[in-house]
């Protein structure tokens, strides 16, 4: 039930470009015998740093990739039939169910599917990612942010590009921004509550580029592992 992505309108990544090719070449026949599905797109992440990895299951099916570790992601998106699903995060070793989710997934759309929390209360959250939005012609990158850092008070997120905060917001436990056009080039990135939560981290985004900065770890966490850090993943290119 659940394939690796073909193509899509609006953002590719490496491996979709590489599966548009097998599906050309393997489809060459009459244009009257093609029928392309409707299908939608998920990209999945672990953000809980208490289990060791996370495994996905839409109506039973596994995504394929194997079990996520904490901060990983499938790095990709995969297409996955439109329509109500159920959405399990589990422990792969167990089996034990973290969280359950019903979502309608609607078909030609992206989503991002995120596991978030910590000591034994965790959600998962599904992000609808407006790359329709999103134009190359513009000459910007894209970012954007999810506050994954459980007790964290809704901090002070900063995103900002050449001395100029471009973001400057509270995020609360959970929230999913919308991606903002920046420059291309050197990013400042912070978060605080002015007391357990304090990072920053400079990045580097590229034109036409997609990015999701990943807020996580744990408030007052010694390990160096689980502390509130700063990540960032690049979703894919912009076309227009």
């Amino acid at each position: 039930m659940i394939r690796k992505l073909l193509s899509r309108r609006g953002i590719m990544t490496l491996g979709s470009i590489l599966a548009f090719g097998i599906l050309f070449s393997a489809c060459m026949k009459n244009d009257d015998d093609i029928v392309q599905p409707q299908v939608a797109a998920v990209m999945a992440f672990n953000l809980v740093p208490d289990q060791q990895a996370v495994q996905f299951a839409l109506s039973g099916n596994v995504l394929p990739g194997g079990p996520l570790a904490y901060t990983s992601y499938t790095g990709s998106y995969f297409n996955v039939f439109p329509g109500n699903r159920l959405i399990e995060s589990f422990n792969p070793s167990t089996n034990d169910v973290l969280d359950s989710l019903e979502y309608t997934f609607q078909a030609d759309k992206y989503y991002s599917l995120f596991i978030v929390g910590a000591n034994g209360n965790y959600q998962n959250i599904v992000s609808v990612d407006n790359y329709d939005s999103l134009t190359a012609s513009s000459g910007k990158a894209y970012v954007r942010y999810i506050n994954a850092i459980p007790d964290s008070s809704d901090p002070t997120v900063t995103i900002a590009a050449g001395g100029t905060n471009v973001v400057n917001a509270d995020a609360s436990f959970g929230s999913v921004s919308e991606f903002v056009a920046v420059t291309p080039g050197q990013l400042n990135v912070g978060i605080t509550n002015e007391g357990s939560v304090n990072a920053d981290r400079t990045i580097t985004v590229e034109q036409q580029k997609a990015y999701t900065i990943l807020l996580t770890g744990l408030p007052n966490q010694t390990d160096d592992t689980k502390a509130v850090q700063i990540r960032f993943i690049e979703n894919g290119t912009v076309s227009d």
